[in-house]
């Protein structure tokens, strides 16, 4: 049986989740207003995806964001929310070494994926805390 966490433990936790989460949406939500620049529609065309696919990324991508940050939503949609994300990274990373083989800005994703994963981490262990009372 798990010992119960003090609070400064929780507190940390709770500190790790925010920042990872609000750094996680400092990177998302701006997004969907460059979706339609010269810069992101030659990143997408380089990397051969398809306009309507890049728009229908870049969307989900921005609700995902906005589920991610928003404290009332489920836990059962924020899961898929980290899941959709996920995906999204790791194909991010798949597709740039597709094309442009391995070079560092071919790892650039991962980064973001490390705050999901830290997000994700520590959202789990808040809620194990609550759970806990």
């Amino acid at each position: 049986m798990e010992k119960p966490l003090n609070n400064q433990s929780q507190k940390a936790i709770k500190v790790a989740y925010w920042v990872s989460t609000g750094l996680l949406a400092l990177f998302i939500l701006p997004g969907v207003f460059f979706m339609n620049s010269p810069e992101a529609q030659e990143g997408t065309k380089h990397l051969g995806i398809p306009t309507w696919l890049a728009m229908e990324i870049g969307i989900g991508h921005f609700i995902g964001g906005l589920i991610l940050i928003l404290p009332f939503i489920g836990k059962r949609i924020k899961e898929w929310a980290y899941v959709g994300i996920g995906i999204k990274y790791i194909s991010a990373v798949i597709g740039h070494l597709a094309v442009d083989g391995v070079v560092a800005t071919s790892f650039a994703p991962i980064v973001v994926f490390s705050l999901l994963l830290i997000s994700y981490l520590t959202y789990h262990q808040l809620q194990k805390i609550k759970s806990n009372g």
